[in-house]
């Protein structure tokens, strides 16, 4: 029924930062998941520097590049009128040996197109040459996403400068360089395939009689290319991610499940203690798991194994009488034809119901009592008050001619001395000292009740001391006194009035609640019982 009490380490508890950020395990489990995203964040933000700076540069390219075909085509490919020479203007695009990757044409003020480098150059370029098929559903998709992307997200995003490339429609472009500026945009074309252009007016003097457009068509190849640049670090937050996974099923998956098979092998009877040392030793929440489940478990087991002893005691103090009962019984049956032996059989008969009834009744309330400790929350008792007051409900028994009355005195001068308890428990042990104290006094006598107040190094302590003028205790038996069932009745104590559960009781009790009990024989005679409880 009792357990032994011990103090145990207390887990950390509760929901505040110094929990989440003081936590070994949650400072793993932030820095593994934080490590991969962050090289990946790492490695997106130097490679969008990249490309975004390689955009920048290649209009920069394209710009300049404009610049000189514009002025050559305003010099060579115009009239006075003024107006636009279409044919020198397609020669001189054949002229200007344009580099891979880069398509010119020119365009009349009207949106008519006149020249197209792709068509009038002499060179075939293969890979130049845009690809037969229609590009595929991912391609397409690719560039929705894109263009959507850019449509939403573009009003909100920071520029980087004044150089930054927007995405447009060639439309508007074509309308700046036809109003005289200067445009450039990156955009899909028609395949799918992502371009950046540049237009330019054709001017003569401040007229303007065409628009030059520059495209450059090789972004997909560098964005590509930087897309496999990003692989070593996908592939090292990927492997990052994965290490850490291995520590945090090795950290934690694994003691938990552990913790869980030890609980099996205990529920199942296969063993009686969680034997996880290593466990027990981790200076985390799994090691605070490890040692309250082994706490728990040594608990448990101590409490069944009490409650099996329990249930044998119980047992064997029960047969005692039912065997007597039994034999009175059958004794009876042969002399009844002797009134005066017949008579005092019914009267060990009645005597062995009445201790049966004590022990039934005993053990009801030490059952009960457990119980009633493990539910009742701890309170502040004023324990001077207390015992005051239980006391008191012995002042009727003064009136009683030759009753042995009970005394208070109170030795802590008044102090108001606070421990931490339960009162109905608490009340039980003071009840069952002073009845055991008044069952061992002789007629009249008093029992002297004391609570006094004593330090045990810097802990106060409240002591409660019980007091008889009876024959005192024998030497060899002052702890045996505790023990279950134990019964050392004096001569003339009328039989079956103890049980032997009261002092266990008590003992119990004030395990409970982190004090002491012993006995004590006084030098004047009589015995001394004497109850430490910590104050607060």
């Amino acid at each position: 029924m009792a357990g032994k009490d011990k103090t145990r380490k207390t887990p950390r508890a509760g929901l505040n930062s110094s929990v989440v950020f003081g936590s070994r395990i949650a400072r793993l489990i932030f820095a593994s998941n934080l490590a991969g995203l962050a090289i990946l964040i790492i490695g997106a933000m130097v490679l969008n520097e990249m490309r975004a700076g390689f955009v920048v540069s290649k209009k920069q390219d394209l710009v300049a590049q404009a610049q000189i075909f514009t002025s050559l085509l305003g010099d060579d490919a115009t009239t006075p009128q003024p107006a636009l020479d279409v044919d020198a203007a397609r020669q001189t695009i054949v002229r200007l040996n344009l580099p891979e990757r880069v398509r010119a044409r020119i365009y009349l003020p009207d949106g008519e197109m006149v020249g197209d480098s792709f068509y009038l150059s002499e060179r075939v370029d293969v890979d130049a040459l845009p690809p037969l098929r229609e590009p595929g559903r991912v391609a397409r998709w690719g560039r929705n996403l894109s263009e959507w992307a850019a449509h939403v997200f573009g009003p909100v995003m920071p520029r980087r400068s004044s150089d930054a490339v927007r995405t447009q429609t060639f439309e508007e472009e074509f309308d700046t360089a036809v109003e005289g500026g200067e445009a450039a945009s990156q955009r899909f074309n028609d395949r799918g395939q992502r371009i950046i252009s540049v237009s330019m007016p054709i001017q003569r003097v401040s007229a303007v009689v065409g628009v030059l457009t520059l495209e450059s068509s090789d972004i997909d190849e560098i964005i590509r290319a930087e897309r496999a640049a990003l692989l070593p670090f996908i592939g090292v937050a990927v492997l990052v991610a994965f290490i850490t996974s291995v520590l945090l099923t090795l950290g934690i998956a694994r003691p938990l499940r552990r913790l869980a098979v030890a609980a099996d092998r205990i529920r199942a009877g296969a063993s009686e203690r969680i034997d996880v040392p290593a466990l027990s030793s981790r200076k985390d929440e799994i090691g605070d798991l490890a040692t309250s489940m082994q706490g728990m478990t040594e608990a448990l087991i101590e409490r069944i194994q009490a409650n099996e002893q329990f249930a044998a005691d119980v047992a064997h103090e029960l047969k005692n009488p039912l065997t007597s009962i039994r034999s009175a019984i059958e004794t009876l049956e042969s002399v009844k034809e002797n009134p005066e032996l017949t008579e005092k059989l019914r009267g060990v008969i009645a005597l062995d119901v009445k201790r049966l009834d004590r022990l039934i009744t005993d053990i009801s309330n030490a059952s009960r009592l457990e119980a009633e400790m493990t539910r009742v929350p701890n309170e502040q008792i004023d324990i001077a008050r207390f015992v005051k007051d239980v006391v008191g409900t012995y002042e009727s028994l003064a009136l009683d001619e030759g009753a042995v009355t009970v005394s208070f005195h109170d030795a802590t001068m008044g102090g108001r001395l606070l421990v931490q308890g339960r009162e109905g428990p608490l009340g039980q042990v003071i009840r069952n000292l002073i009845d055991n104290a008044r069952s061992f006094s002789p007629p009249g006598a008093v029992v002297e009740v004391t609570l006094d107040q004593t330090n045990d190094g810097p802990q106060t302590i409240a002591r409660i001391k019980v007091e008889d003028t009876g024959p005192g205790i024998p030497p060899d038996k002052l702890e045996t006194i505790f023990s279950r069932f134990y019964t050392d009745r004096p001569k003339g104590t009328a039989f079956g009035n103890n049980s032997g559960l009261g002092l266990s009781i008590v003992k119990q009790i004030i395990a409970t609640h982190r004090g002491k009990v012993w006995a004590e024989n006084r030098d004047g005679g009589g015995a001394r019982f004497c109850v430490d409880l910590p104050a607060i």
